[in-house]
C-alpha cells in the first residue's frame, strides 16, 4: 500500500490499519507536537489564576464591589465550558491548524484590549472573550494528541499535555501578584497578551495539520493554510512519493445541531457516569482553589500580596505532579492489560488490536480510581478543620502547614480523576476527540462555576470547616458511579460499539 493510499485509508475510517504506523512522526517529533500544544492550552488556567491575588485591586481601581469582580470569574468558567464544544466540533470538520489560529487571534486580541479596561461592564464582556479564545486550546489539544498517538501511548501524552497546562495553575498566581504588586492589574493583560502573540506566531510557523481525516496519518500532502511554512522548508520524508491535494476534502458546513451533537454522548451510561463524577471532583477542587484568597486572609490576616500568590504553588504543584505520573502510570496499566490481552486470545504480541474488539478499555484505565478518590475525599473533609483549629492556634500560632499540604493533596488526586476520565473518553470516541474533550469539559466548566458561586456564601454563613465538611458529603455521595463504571462500563462500551458497527 502506498503512502497516499495508507493515509487515506485511514483518513476515511478514523482506525490505524495494522500494516500501516497510526502515525509517520517518529516518538521525537510526537512529544515536541505534545509540548508545543500543552503551552498553548496553557493559556486557559494560566488567565484563570493570574487573576485571582488581583481581584482586590481591579474592584479598588474599577469602583465595583469584590463580589462582583469575584463574578467575572464565573462568567469566564461558564464560558470555558461552552466555547470548546463549538470550535471542538469545528476542529472535526475544519482541521486543528485553522482552529487553532483562530481561537489563539481572539484571546491575543481579548487580552490586548483587557489591558486597555476602565469599567466593570467592559471587563464583565472581555473577560468572557479571553475563556473564550484560552479554554477551546484545551480540547483542540487533546485532539492533536489523538491524531498522531496510538492508545498504548496516549495515556502519556494526556499527561504530559495537562502537566504543562496545569504549570499555568502553580505559577499563575505567583506572576500575577508580582505584576499586579509593581505595576498594577492591567499589566497582568499586557503579560498575557505578549506571550500569547508569540505562540500564535510559533504555531502559525511550525503546527501541521494533524486531523486524520484531512491528513490521515500525516502522509497526506496538505496545501494552502492546512500547511505549515515550515515544511516549505523541510517537508516529511513521506510526502516524497505522495501527490498533493488540490484542496481540502468536500465538508459538511457547522450547523448549531452538528457543534453540539456530542451532547447526546450523555446519554450513554458510561458516558454519563464518568462525566457526573469528574465533574464533582473538579467542582470539588475549584470551591478549593476559588476560596483559597479569601480562606488565607481570614485565616492568616498579615499575608501579603507575594506571600498569598506563594500559596497557590502546592496546589499548582499537585496539579503538575499528578499529571506528569499519572500520565506513565496509565499507559503502564494500558500496556499491562493489553499483554495479558493478547496473551489470552493467543495474538501475537505485535499485531494491533483493534477498537471494537472485546478488549478492556475501560477497567485497563479505571484500576488506580477508587484510591484518588478516596485520597480526594479525605483531603477535603480535613481541608476546612484546617483553618479552624483555634485552640492549637492559641499555643502554637497561625500555621500554614496543613492548609498548603492539603490543597497539594486535594489538586493531586482530582488531576489524576481529571487525566483518567479524559484519557477514558478519547477511547470511547477516537473519531472525536476534540468534541469528546469539550463535552467533559462543558460538564465540569458548568457545574464548577455554580460551585464557585455557593463557596464563598457558605463559608460566610457556616464557616471553613462545615462548609467543607458539605462539600466531601456530596463528592461521598457519587462516588457509586466509580463503582458502576468499573462494573458495567465496559459492557456498555461495547454494545455502543456493536450499535455503531451495524
Amino acid at each position: 500500500m502506498s503512502n497516499i493510499d495508507s493515509g487515506a485509508a485511514s483518513r476515511s475510517s478514523g482506525q490505524p490499519d495494522p500494516q500501516v504506523p497510526y502515525h509517520i512522526l517518529s516518538m521525537k517529533q510526537k512529544w515536541n507536537l505534545v509540548i508545543f500544544v500543552s503551552l498553548a492550552a496553557s493559556f486557559s488556567p494560566l488567565s484563570s489564576n493570574i487573576y485571582f491575588p488581583a481581584i482586590d485591586t481591579i474592584s479598588k481601581d474599577l469602583g465595583v464591589n469584590a463580589s462582583l469582580i469575584a463574578l467575572t470569574i464565573t462568567v469566564y468558567m461558564v464560558v470555558q465550558g461552552i466555547a470548546p464544544s463549538l470550535l471542538g466540533a469545528f476542529s472535526e470538520t475544519y482541521g486543528r491548524r485553522l482552529t487553532f489560529a483562530i481561537t489563539l487571534a481572539i484571546y491575543t486580541a481579548a487580552n490586548l484590549a483587557l489591558a486597555f479596561t476602565s469599567n466593570y461592564p467592559t471587563l464583565m464582556v472581555l473577560r468572557g472573550l479571553q475563556a473564550a479564545g484560552s479554554a477551546a486550546t484545551i480540547s483542540i489539544s487533546a485532539g492533536v494528541i489523538a491524531d498522531i498517538a496510538c492508545p498504548q501511548e496516549r495515556g502519556r501524552f494526556i499527561g504530559t499535555n495537562a502537566g504543562i497546562r496545569m504549570t499555568g495553575q502553580a505559577i499563575g498566581p505567583i506572576i500575577g501578584g508580582a505584576l499586579n504588586s509593581q505595576w498594577g492589574f492591567r499589566s497582568i493583560f499586557w503579560f498575557l497578551f505578549i506571550t500569547s502573540l508569540i505562540v500564535l506566531g510559533a504555531l502559525m510557523i511550525f503546527l501541521p495539520e494533524t486531523q486524520r481525516s484531512i491528513a490521515g496519518n500525516g502522509t497526506i500532502v496538505t496545501s494552502g493554510f492546512q500547511k505549515p511554512p515550515i515544511y516549505y522548508i523541510r517537508p516529511p520524508s513521506a510526502w516524497s512519493n505522495s501527490v498533493e491535494t488540490k484542496g481540502p476534502a468536500p465538508r459538511s458546513p457547522i450547523t448549531f445541531k452538528k457543534a453540539f451533537s456530542p451532547l447526546a454522548y450523555v446519554l450513554e451510561k458510561d458516558i454519563a457516569a464518568l462525566l457526573v463524577w469528574g465533574a464533582v471532583a473538579y467542582t470539588a477542587w475549584s470551591m478549593v482553589t476559588s476560596s483559597t484568597t479569601t480562606m488565607l486572609l481570614l485565616g492568616f490576616p498579615l499575608l501579603t500580596q507575594w506571600q498569598l500568590g506563594l500559596c497557590f504553588l502546592p496546589n499548582g504543584l499537585g496539579c503538575i505532579i499528578s499529571s506528569l505520573s499519572t500520565g506513565w502510570i496509565l499507559d503502564q496499566s494500558f500496556n499491562r492489560a493489553l499483554e495479558r490481552y493478547k496473551e489470552e486470545h493467543g495474538i501475537p504480541p505485535d499485531e494491533t488490536v483493534d477498537h471494537s474488539r472485546d478488549f478492556p478499555y475501560v477497567q485497563a484505565r479505571l484500576r488506580l480510581m477508587p484510591i484518588f478518590s478516596i485520597v480526594l475525599m479525605i483531603s477535603l473533609a480535613l481541608y476546612g478543620p484546617s483553618f479552624e483549629f483555634n485552640d492549637l492556634r492559641k499555643h502554637f500560632g497561625p500555621n500554614l502547614a496543613a492548609p498548603l499540604i492539603l490543597q497539594f493533596l486535594i489538586a493531586f488526586s482530582a488531576t489524576a480523576i481529571f487525566n483518567i476520565n479524559s484519557t477514558v473518553l478519547i477511547d470511547c470516541f477516537p473519531e472525536r476527540p476534540a468534541s469528546a474533550t469539550a463535552l467533559n469539559n462543558l460538564c465540569r466548566c458548568l457545574l464548577g462555576a455554580a460551585g464557585v458561586s455557593v463557596i464563598q456564601p457558605l463559608i460566610g454563613s457556616l464557616k471553613a470547616m462545615k462548609a467543607f465538611f458539605i462539600v466531601s458529603g456530596v463528592v461521598f455521595l457519587f462516588t457509586p458511579l466509580i463503582w458502576v463504571e468499573w462494573k458495567w462500563g465496559e459492557r456498555w462500551r461495547q454494545e455502543r460499539e456493536d450499535r455503531r458497527a451495524q
